[in-house]
């Protein structure tokens, strides 16, 4: 069989690729080894999210008489909560079937794996083989949980995320190592619903990639809820013991200390999908175990191009798709079923969410990051304990942070943390892309009471015009 685009890997890269492909015309095929959607759509972002509006509610429940509801014997039921959770991943995966089929899309099931330029080799899950050709072909493979050689996942004991969402009961303790965003999602989910939490972060500070001041805030936050937060720290070694596990904590000072819990969750960051790809008999070359690539996705293969988790930078589900749109479009540009060359990519100004609570969401340069870069700053910074909107609905935790150039006003970068700060920092990354300044960020009326309103009256405070704090 022959094709003009082949995308290896269903998730929110490759399905947007191959649907943009599609729209241009092209005759496309997608090779999926599991479910359609990939990673994102049934073990990542979407059922986690699920996971976590589970227990938000439950806070809700536990906390109604704070808004003058009184609810009695609020339980949390735990198979019922993975029980939503897998229906809102399935509900999505089979959108993504319903899209395939819309967009005229073939979904050969099997590995792919690159025989050759232009031939790609399928094995099915009973072993059966076959080659299907296409004059391109667009890697999405995706990624996994990194493992530790100290931390073995045994998918019992010691758990990965896909365990962490679908675990038969929940456990009276746990421990979380490491607090990227799967981390201390996971660690929100399960104090939330009882389960004693003790998050182990090799780094200074939790949530590390983000500004410091988001930092302090979300261990503010989360001791809070009682959450226990030990940085600076490491697990050494697990070993069973009797139902649960001991863990030997390794301190920054060098001595050592014993947890035990009954589950040890691994969230110790993301590593690229790229073995058994063909990658080394085509010549894809690769850094730092993730395939090279340049600013229109391309590998230095001609024809092959490489997008999401398995190509260097953030391992985000928007990126990912962004970058496969652009892969698309650069096939097309090449093919003359496009136009004009295709924007390449801004990796400056890539969102990031942490869906915690309080959420995190953040874009562009850190304060550290910006000073290190060498401008000269204005920060401002506006709490929500000083938003009506926040105040109304109970969630007065957190602040939005911006940070502008002082010379020119350039939007450098923003940072919130707080309630539905997720639903807010794309304002932010439009404004970037548009080379808002300052100024236009003051003029531009924002509707009252909204928490949308803590961008402008960061900005005011940068610039000594705060009227709200």
């Amino acid at each position: 069989m022959a094709y003009d685009v082949i995308v290896i890997g269903s998730g929110p890269g490759g399905y947007p690729a191959a649907i943009r492909a599609s729209q241009l015309g092209f005759k496309v095929a997608i090779i999926e080894k599991e479910s359609l959607g990939g990673i994102c759509l049934n073990w990542g972002c979407i059922p986690t999210k699920a996971l976590l509006k589970s227990a938000q509610v439950f806070e809700y429940a536990k906390h109604g008489s704070s808004y003058g509801i009184n609810i009695s014997g609020a339980q949390a039921d735990f198979g019922a909560v993975i029980k939503r959770s897998r229906g809102v991943a399935d509900k999505m995966s089979k959108g993504v079937q319903f899209l395939m089929k819309k967009n005229k899309i073939d979904v050969i099931m099997g590995h792919g794996r690159v025989k050759a330029k232009g031939q790609v080799e399928v094995t099915a899950a009973d072993g059966k083989k076959q080659t299907v050709d296409a004059k391109y072909i667009i890697l999405a493979t995706g990624g996994r949980a990194r493992q530790l050689p100290n931390l073995p996942i045994d998918g019992k004991q010691v758990i990965g995320y896909r365990e962490a969402m679908v675990l038969p009961q929940q456990p009276k303790s746990m421990i979380v190592v490491g607090s990227g965003a799967i981390g201390v999602e996971f660690a929100y989910f399960y104090n939330s619903l009882g389960t004693k939490v003790t998050i182990v972060e090799f780094m200074p500070r939790i949530v590390p990639v983000e500004d410091e001041d988001i930092s302090k805030e979300l261990e503010k936050q989360y001791k809070k809820q009682g959450i226990e937060i030990m940085t600076k720290a490491s697990v050494e070694k697990v070993e069973a013991s009797g139902n649960g596990v001991k863990a030997l904590v390794k301190k920054e000072d060098g001595s050592t200390i014993t947890l035990e819990a009954e589950i040890v969750l691994s969230a110790v960051g993301v590593v690229a999908n790229i073995e058994d790809l063909g990658l080394e008999q085509t010549g894809v070359k690769t850094d730092k175990g993730r395939i090279v690539i340049d600013k229109y996705c391309q590998t230095n293969v001609p024809g092959i191009y490489a997008i999401g988790d398995c190509v260097p930078n953030q391992a985000l589900a928007h990126k990912a798709a962004k970058e496969g749109i652009l892969a698309a479009e650069h096939i097309g540009y090449n093919e003359k079923k496009f136009h004009h060359m295709p924007e390449a990519m801004d990796f400056g100004n890539i969102p990031g969410c942490t869906y915690c609570s309080p959420e995190i969401a953040s874009v562009g340069f850190t304060e550290k990051g910006a000073k290190d870069a060498g401008y000269e700053v204005k920060v401002g910074k506006f709490p929500f304990m000083a938003s009506g909107k926040a105040s109304a609905a109970g969630s007065t935790e957190g602040f939005v942070k911006v940070i502008y150039d002082a010379k020119y006003g350039e939007f450098l970068g923003c940072h919130m943390i707080g309630n539905n700060v997720t639903e807010m920092i794309a304002e932010a990354v439009v404004a970037r892309k548009l080379e808002t300044t300052a100024h236009e960020i003051l003029n531009a009326v924002h509707p009252h009471p909204t928490m949308s309103e803590g961008m402008k009256e960061a900005t005011a405070a940068a610039y000594g015009e705060a009227i709200d704090i």
